[in-house]
């Protein structure tokens, strides 16, 4: 056993013999025979040449992915905002709901297609983000029915106001992979925006709406989506959709968590006071309305 790193010892110095006596022959050929020197190099120079392509091509290609996933990042963190999110995960508010409208003015109808809430200006397809078939779906690796009033109040708007029907899960899908969807948080505001260029809706951001505005849009058929802040609605952040207006003033509501709070007619001052104080991605009022032909 023992002669076998021997054998390996005098392998190695006698190739690396070899090698110097060949590199001081090489170097005696360049300047004794000039010609044969070429002839005798060129081919390795063009390997050597090869394998830099070969390798700096590499380097290049791994560079140019590098900087497309850092500039993929940039650009989710410049949409997705980098400050503080309104956690929209449910918590029930302190304040307990007022009596239900008069059906006449709204209510909640079982039809073949589904829940749909009668009263203003159109008919709003109602889904409750706490329904069995919804609230033990993910968002992203949320359950829907905690963290999902953004999507599922999405999934209402796009399909009442265009030809698609859309139900929440299937938002909260498009939420995920469009980056929408924020950990433990809910949805980035950047969704309201995303929903409206990706399913055809004419949007408007009114940060800053009174309440004689917010009745004449509503009393148009536009409907608007609200970022709440605690009070009548949450004890956090949470989307509801303002669906339409009524004769003496008041305002719809769909909460895609309460069908109590969908069923009762609103001050608007009492909405525009607890609206959340961001102002990004347009928060915290949205105008949409079906996109013009």
């Amino acid at each position: 056993m023992s002669r076998c790193p021997r054998f390996k010892k005098i392998a190695a110095i006698s190739m690396l013999a070899v090698l110097c006596i060949g590199g001081m022959e090489l170097t005696a050929c360049r300047f004794a025979d000039p010609v044969l020197y070429e002839t005798i190099v060129t081919p390795a120079r063009q390997t050597a040449s090869s394998a830099w392509t070969a390798v700096s091509g590499g380097v290049s290609y791994a560079w140019d992915k590098a900087v497309s996933v850092v500039s993929r990042t940039a650009g989710a963190l410049q949409k997705n905002e980098a400050e503080p999110l309104d956690n929209q995960a449910v918590v029930e508010p302190d304040t307990e709901p007022a009596s239900p409208a008069d059906p006449t003015i709204t209510a909640l109808e079982q039809r073949e297609s589904g829940e749909i809430l009668t009263g203003g200006n159109r008919e709003i397809i109602y889904y409750n983000q706490a329904d069995a078939v919804w609230c033990d779906q993910t968002y992203g690796k949320d359950p829907l029915g905690q963290y999902g009033c953004g999507p599922t109040t999405l999934a209402m708007a796009v399909s009442s106001l265009t030809d698609r029907e859309v139900d929440p899960e299937e938002m909260a899908q498009w939420a995920v992979k469009n980056g929408y969807w924020a950990r433990h948080g809910g949805s980035y505001l950047s969704i309201v925006n995303g929903a409206a260029a990706d399913y055809g809706l004419e949007i408007e951001s009114v940060p800053d709406c009174d309440a004689e505005r917010l009745w004449l849009e509503l009393s148009t058929g536009k409907v608007a989506v609200a970022l709440m802040s605690k009070g009548h609605f949450t004890n956090g952040g949470h989307f509801i959709l303002l669906r339409g207006a009524t004769l003496d003033g008041g305002i719809l509501v769909a909460d895609s968590n309460s069908r109590d709070r969908s069923l009762i007619v609103w001050d608007p001052q009492i909405i525009l006071d607890e609206l959340s104080k961001s102002r990004n991605n347009g928060a915290p009022l949205w105008l949409l309305s079906p996109e013009k032909p």
